[in-house]
């Protein structure tokens, strides 16, 4: 079997030894030589080109994605041209589009924040005033890691992003600002063939809109997990998406649980399945992809915890800690993505488990504290 990888980030890089261990053979197309996923990298190109794409495509069983970049036209012509695309772009478009992925969810009757198309500043203004005078505005295409958010009170503050929609750029959505407790994230893997599994749920936490550590299981969360399970399996088969899907929630203060953002490929919230579960999110999406069976989700430990590397060290690479950080921490993995050090940038993770949540999150910080600035 051979598997292609459009985009050469930390997440095809990390999918190659999980394809290696199958045996599987894996091709990258990376958007320019020395990514992360440079290993495996046979082609580099431009994702956005259609010829090129198919010229990558050429033999492979099927073709997978890093990001959720890929113009629909170039994934439509993909598909017309006989390749197996998993995720397809009917599911594709609602990671890709926050406003389609909000129409879609309000179909299928998934509880999530208000919210409301933006097109003109009378959009905004009506909805501010129905939501307490605060809304936060997002860029329907393009956001990550807390870029292309903007929480606003009025729509002064908003008139830069209305001027550029208007001008053609990326459309806007706004949405409540949810009061929530605390952040949760549940990973879901399905098949082609409908199989479908689960991992535990997890909690994240965020710190300038990015996330610098998961927690998993999620503590005190027994009593949703049915509830979220559920709720992934309506998305997960609601919008027919192949491979692994994250759906990042908010818990509100009374117990609610609602979908905030949906990522198609694996995800920062699964990161520690790699150490941490009996089955990891690479794996996993290698199989569903391929659509072979799926394996189990299990935890090996009862508790696993993963801390992002953001920035990395102020001079140097994280190898050049290793010494000190291997020493003091022989029972925590370190992942290094290859990647030079810069401010907010994720250059790596590690994860210990263990059987007790606060010693283990104790241990994963401590490490990851290594690789700081």
């Amino acid at each position: 079997m051979i598997l292609g990888v459009i985009g050469g980030g930390q997440l095809a890089r990390m999918m190659i030894p999980a394809a290696v261990a199958l045996g599987i053979e894996i091709r990258v197309l990376a958007e320019f030589e020395g990514m992360s996923a440079s290993l495996a990298a046979t082609d580099i190109g431009d994702y956005r080109d259609a010829s090129v794409v198919l010229a990558f495509a050429e033999g492979v069983d099927a073709v997978t994605f890093d990001h959720e970049h890929v113009p629909q036209e170039v994934l439509r012509a993909l598909v017309d041209a006989g390749v197996a695309v998993h995720p397809g772009p009917d599911a594709l478009r609602f990671a890709q589009d926050k406003r389609e992925m909000r129409r879609r969810m309000a179909e299928l009757g998934v509880p999530q924040p208000d919210w409301a198309a933006v097109d003109a500043a009378e959009d905004l203004e009506r909805f501010l005033a129905d939501h307490g005078g605060v809304g936060v505005v997002k860029t329907a295409t393009g956001g990550y890691d807390g870029k292309g958010v903007r929480v606003v009170r009025s729509v002064d503050e908003a008139r830069d992003w209305l001027e550029g929609a208007a001008a053609g750029g990326p459309r806007l959505l706004v949405e409540e600002l949810v009061p929530f407790r605390r952040e949760l994230a549940q990973v879901i893997a399905r098949r082609p063939s409908g199989e479908v599994v689960v991992w535990p749920l997890v909690q994240t936490v965020q710190r300038d809109g990015i996330c610098v550590e998961v927690l998993a299981p999620a503590p005190h969360a027994a009593g949703i997990q049915p509830i979220v399970d559920d709720l992934a399996r309506t998305v997960a088969d609601g919008i027919a998406v192949t491979g692994v899907l994250a759906i990042e929630m908010f818990e509100t203060s009374d117990g609610r649980v609602l979908v905030n953002e949906l990522a198609m490929r694996p995800h920062n919230s699964g990161h520690w399945t790699i150490d941490g579960a009996i089955t990891s999110q690479f794996e996993q999406h290698v199989r569903a992809v391929l659509d072979l069976p799926l394996g189990s989700t299990a935890l090996v430990a009862p508790a696993a915890v993963m801390v992002n590397v953001i920035g990395g060290p102020a001079s140097g690479s994280m190898a050049d800690r290793y010494p000190s950080a291997l020493a003091a921490h022989p029972d925590v993995k370190v992942h290094s993505y290859a990647k030079a050090a810069r401010p907010g940038r994720k250059v790596g993770h590690v994860t210990a488990v263990g059987d007790d949540m606060d010693e283990v999150a104790y241990r994963a910080r401590a490490a990851g504290a290594h690789f700081d600035a």
